[in-house]
């Protein structure tokens, strides 16, 4: 860890010895070398990337309003960006990447008019990147890269309300289709069983001996069904008759 800062007549705070050239810091935060000299009373930087910290981002820590640069890259970081992070109005650079921060990103973030290096990338962010002027000024796609949640400018644009899929909307088409689908399957049963009622009624209609001949086989069909109850039903007689008499 790494604290890079000025002191002052109130606070002894640490700086890098080696950094520190005839009252002048020499830093390099974010990639970007940084000279600071005639500011150097204001510098406050705050350096705690690559580390194991765990946990959420101390909402205390946005009341360091001096901070110009912080870096917490490379973290463990969960829970969400501190709604109230625009209260470091001094910031000037801003490094939360490679982190497992998620939700939105806050809107106070586009009030820091100093901000010019944001990092954001690889977390779990999502939603529209707040419109502000400060943030559009930071153009660069790759700061929000591995959030693929993320919308808006500079990232493809997030969909309207009405252009949203949505899921409702999805399951009444499914149960229309659903609907239509059941509704054919009766047509061709009703189609079917018309076909072949009049395909064998109209031409019993039409065909005299087919007609005959299907009367006569009902007629033997009946003939046979009335004598083979017949004969059961007198075979049962017998069988009580029999009964009753050895009973007797």
């Amino acid at each position: 860890m790494n604290f890079p800062v000025n002191t002052t007549s109130d606070n002894d705070l640490l700086v890098s010895p080696d950094s520190m050239t005839d009252n002048k810091i020499n830093e390099t935060m974010a990639g970007i070398a940084r000279e600071y000299s005639s500011v150097l009373n204001y510098l406050v930087t705050i350096d705690l990337s690559n580390n194991d910290l765990v946990g959420v981002i101390p909402k205390e820590l946005t009341k360091l309003f001096g901070v110009i640069a912080l870096n917490l890259a490379n973290n463990s970081f969960t829970g969400t960006i501190p709604g109230n992070i625009g209260d470091m109005k001094a910031l000037e650079t801003l490094d939360l990447s490679e982190n497992k921060l998620y939700g939105r990103i806050p809107t106070s973030l586009g009030y820091l008019n100093f901000l010019n290096h944001l990092n954001l990338s690889f977390n779990n962010l999502s939603g529209p990147i707040p419109t502000s002027t400060q943030l559009q000024t930071l153009n660069d796609p790759s700061i929000y890269t591995g959030n693929p949640y993320l919308c808006g400018d500079p990232l493809p644009k997030c969909l309207s309300h009405d252009e949203k899929p949505n899921h409702s909307d999805n399951q009444d088409d499914e149960e229309k289709t659903n609907k239509l689908e059941m509704m054919w399957f009766y047509l061709d049963v009703m189609l079917g069983f018309a076909t072949g009622f009049w395909g064998v009624v109209g031409t019993l209609l039409l065909n005299k001996r087919w007609r005959h001949a299907l009367f006569r086989c009902v007629e033997d069909a009946s003939n046979w069904l009335y004598v083979a109850i017949a004969l059961k039903v007198s075979k049962l007689k017998k069988m009580m008759i029999k009964r009753d008499n050895s009973n007797e």
